[in-house]
């Protein structure tokens, strides 16, 4: 949690103290053992006041945890002149904890509605109603939230559209958010219609990662699914990406019966002599795509299919966040994923949070509710309040998604779901 030099934390005694110099990051602190006492902090995902409290363990047979101690005398240090206290005692803000213990590290945000292809699982073929570019977030606002959810602890920033790179402030923004101290990883997901032309200031600017959507790999096909020409640029935009030393290069496919089923071995043998991996996406529902169960082709299938051409097909360590189910075949360079959000939901390990092109934030791309953190900003209210209105929001998260599965071609549905 960012602490502001105004804000003083409220204890049951009834005394106030100036936290003015406590770090940027918020932290558990506990009392030397000498005092039955226990610092404690209240989420306000829990409808409860975020506040300092002291809890007497006078009568308590619980034991304080071990965790490293803070003397009052080390917290009127000012920041700049004490060393950083270690990362296992900087536990994550509560504003990103849902009631279920999720850490939202991560935050995807839309930059734009606009998308210059119109794929048939995405939208329908006269694309979709735009909201007025005057109630879009405006650059400043977009690293206005950056800023305010990384202070909070997100270390991944995905940007995401529509197609982000038709926005003519992508590198002035992927440049702000590189300096942005505590974001590990930028990354973009791209249709690469104009990946060849901009790469090379996307690497400049600080871009570290690369998803690039490609259903087909036959060029007539392309054209069908898209209702666009431009198969040869993406593939360019992919080999562009590889050569300036992208490791690996990500390449979504949803895979839909009846229209690309019969590809996947062709994109799993592009991971022979490619460092990619390719990304297995099932088909899901989007208002205007026309969506039917029959299409969907579920990630068992999909797996049976490879492994009869590969058997010694192998999966590889899941990390505790991740959306893709990944495997390998030995001697290949790269690998393939499956994002199997109909199939098999990984919702109990999601970290994802998402903040739509007009401001407003998702706590989960199947939910239908929305908070708009843009109206909020424009209002003048202070980074306190945007923060209560994130940390009611987070709390409100619900376990996991609901069975309509069902929402608008505007969310972003594919490229953000990878």
């Amino acid at each position: 949690m960012a602490f502001h030099g105004s804000k003083c934390c409220r204890l049951i005694v009834g005394r106030h103290y100036d936290v003015k110099a406590l770090s940027t990051q918020r932290v558990k602190l506990f009392v030397p053992s000498s005092t039955p006492k226990l610092l404690r902090w209240y989420s306000s995902a829990t409808q409860e006041e975020n506040e300092l409290e002291l809890v007497s363990l006078a009568n308590s047979s619980a034991a304080v945890p071990a965790t490293k101690i803070a003397t009052t005398q080390e917290l009127a240090v000012p920041v700049g002149q004490r060393q950083r206290l270690n990362e296992e005692v900087l536990p994550f803000s509560a504003f990103l904890t849902d009631n279920f213990g999720r850490q939202h590290s991560y935050l995807r945000i839309s930059l734009t509605e606009k998308c210059n292809l119109r794929c048939q699982y995405c939208m329908p073929e006269e694309g979709v109603k735009l909201t007025p570019r005057a109630q879009l977030l405006s650059t400043s606002e977009v690293l206005t939230l950056a800023q305010l959810f990384v202070r909070e602890g997100v270390e991944k920033i995905r940007l995401t559209g529509g197609e982000p790179l038709i926005r003519p402030d992508v590198l002035d923004i992927i440049t702000e958010l590189r300096k942005l101290e505590g974001l590990k990883t930028i990354a973009v997901t791209t249709n690469g219609m104009n990946l060849v032309r901009l790469l090379p200031k996307l690497k400049e600017a600080g871009l570290d990662l690369l998803n690039i959507s490609l259903d087909t790999l036959v060029p007539a096909k392309f054209e069908f699914i898209v209702r666009r020409k431009g198969f040869h640029k993406v593939m360019e935009g992919i080999d562009k990406a590889i050569e300036m030393g992208y490791n690996p290069v990500k390449v979504n496919c949803v895979v839909m019966r009846g229209l690309n089923e019969d590809e996947l071995l062709d994109f799993v043998a592009l991971t022979e002599k490619k460092p990619l991996e390719v990304r297995f996406i099932e088909y899901m529902p989007f208002d205007g795509n026309k969506w039917n169960f029959k299409k969907m082709v579920s990630y068992q299938e999909m797996l049976d299919r490879i492994r009869q051409q590969w058997p010694s097909l192998e999966q590889l360590p899941l990390g505790k966040t991740d959306t893709a189910k990944t495997f390998k075949v030995p001697g290949f360079q790269g690998q393939v994923g499956f994002i199997t959000s109909m199939s098999d939901q990984f919702c109990g390990s999601c970290n994802r949070l998402r903040i739509t092109a007009d401001g407003n934030l998702k706590v989960c791309l199947f939910g239908n509710t929305e908070v708009s953190l843009r109206d909020v900003l424009r209002s003048g209210a202070s980074d306190q309040k945007l923060l209560d209105i994130i940390g009611a929001a987070v709390g409100r998260k619900k376990k996991q998604h609901a069975a309509q599965w069902m929402w608008k071609s505007g969310d972003l549905c594919y490229a953000a779901s990878a």
